[in-house]
């Protein structure tokens, strides 16, 4: 093959190379088709030789190390953008279970014009640190609505602490918010009895509590939010849906706000 030869299927070589690297996303139906393109670009009367094609593209990808980077940005974005729009139709869909659960409790102005839901574990270390930026924002701003979902994803103790809690807000949702601040606020490990011991101070009945806590309910709404948070691709806490958009992660007051501001303009 002479280097006319060669350097005429340099391109062809690459963009297979980008195949076979995964960067031709989609179905397989789709690389099928792009792998049908990039043979057809080659001459007709070149043949390729594997050796040398795979040395064009070693050669290639080692001088060019940055085509590999903008793949992988531009495959990146592409998921995003993918993840964007099935949150837009989830969040469409199940609406009512994410803004509007009977078990999540509420703070701020529970008639607030823009909602802000917040999916946590009582014993998240970053939830902890996030409740002030709820305190700031709820205080801030008299038209924010803001919802907390339980998400127990820390192991046994947090669900059994999560099961008093909704438990709680059941009989006593006007008081939920103080219980809220004191378990996540405590020190410690959130647990069933740390749990059942802030509902009892803030006076309820402990018999009435444990029997409501045996409610299937419960459960119910538990496994509905885990099947939302896995539809959300929300792993861990706290997590955040603003308008129609999901937020990962602590990120802060100023971040929230900005999305908060975002979701009014929107409305």
């Amino acid at each position: 093959m002479n280097k006319a030869i060669l350097l005429g299927t340099t391109g062809v070589a690459v963009a297979l190379a980008m195949l076979g690297f995964g960067f031709v996303t989609g179905s397989p139906q789709t690389a099928k088709a792009d792998a049908v393109q990039i043979a057809q670009a080659a001459p007709a009367d070149t043949k390729i030789d594997r050796a040398e094609v795979e040395g064009i593209i070693r050669d290639y990808l080692l001088k060019n190390p940055e085509v590999l980077l903008e793949a992988q940005e531009a495959l990146e974005a592409k998921q995003k953008e993918a993840q964007r729009l099935a949150s837009l139709a989830i969040i469409k869909d199940a609406k009512d279970q994410i803004f509007n659960s009977a078990f999540d409790g509420v703070v701020g102005n529970p008639n607030g014009k823009v909602t802000i839901v917040e999916f946590y574990d009582y014993n998240c270390g970053y939830c902890k640190r996030a409740m002030e930026d709820m305190k700031t924002l709820t205080t801030a701003d008299p038209d924010l609505r803001f919802v907390l979902k339980e998400f127990p994803i820390l192991g046994p103790d947090s669900q059994k602490a999560s099961v008093v809690s909704m438990a709680f807000h059941l009989m006593m949702p006007e008081k939920y918010g103080e219980f809220h601040n004191a378990l996540l606020g405590a020190q410690g490990r959130a647990t069933e009895a740390a749990a059942i011991k802030v509902a009892l101070s803030l006076g309820a009945d402990e018999a009435t509590l444990r029997e409501k806590m045996k409610d299937p309910s419960i459960a119910e709404a538990l496994s509905k939010t885990y099947d939302i948070a896995n539809k959300l691709a929300i792993t861990g806490t706290p997590s955040y849906v603003v308008g129609n958009e999901v937020v990962f992660g602590a990120l802060g007051q100023q971040v929230l706000a900005e999305k908060i501001e975002a979701a009014k303009a929107a409305l």
